[in-house]
């Protein structure tokens, strides 16, 4: 039995499908850098967003879009906006049960917004229960914004799924709602480098 050379008896044994690459460490970085947001936008809208970013003038950028907040507080004006918003647009839907402000909802559920449907059989009937829970972080922003929210959970109502259904059905709702989420993404590019004008 031939004997190894002494370079191959002192090689160690590497998975190497667990070694970090530098692949790795940029994928890293991107999730956690604010532009993340933004990702799957043109390059040239990002880079010129990463310039107000570095420049400190995306607030004062995002104020001259907004100029102010929002006055919805309380649940129960949340819930009336939400209902004229279907009463309006979808008035042949599932009714609503709730809709209210959440401190839960954050970004860890990837989302501002989270809608449930829950149905109950009383008698022979088959009662629906949709809830919508809006992030509370949504009580300091401009209110074109919390209704971009809102409409897209009313949306849901009828399309369960983010399909071409869906998104036109949000667009009948708001005409402007692409816009309008492109804008919430860079007010969360905002708020996360601390460059919010509404605190």
């Amino acid at each position: 039995m031939p004997l190894k050379s002494t370079s191959q008896a002192l090689k160690p044994k590497i998975d190497t499908s667990t070694l970090i690459t530098s692949v790795d460490i940029k994928l890293q970085h991107s999730e956690r850098s604010p532009l993340r947001y933004l990702s799957g936008y043109d390059p040239h809208i990002i880079s010129q967003i990463a310039e107000l970013v570095e420049d400190n003038k995306l607030g004062e950028h995002f104020l001259s879009r907004y100029p102010k907040k929002h006055d919805i507080r309380t649940d129960k004006a949340l819930y009336d906006m939400a209902i004229a918003l279907k009463n309006t647009h979808m008035r042949q839907s599932d009714p609503l049960s709730k809709v209210i402000f959440d401190e839960k909802i954050n970004l860890s559920h990837h989302a501002l917004g989270l809608h449930s449907y829950v149905n109950r059989r009383q008698g022979h009937k088959v009662k629906a229960k949709n809830e919508i829970r809006i992030s509370s972080r949504l009580k300091h922003t401009p209110f074109e914004l919390l209704q971009m929210v809102v409409v897209h959970e009313l949306a849901h109502l009828r399309e369960k799924e983010h399909n071409k259904a869906f998104y036109q059905l949000c667009t009948f709702m708001l005409a402007d709602y692409h816009q309008l989420e492109f804008d919430m993404r860079v007010w969360l590019v905002a708020e996360e480098v601390g460059q919010t004008p509404y605190d």
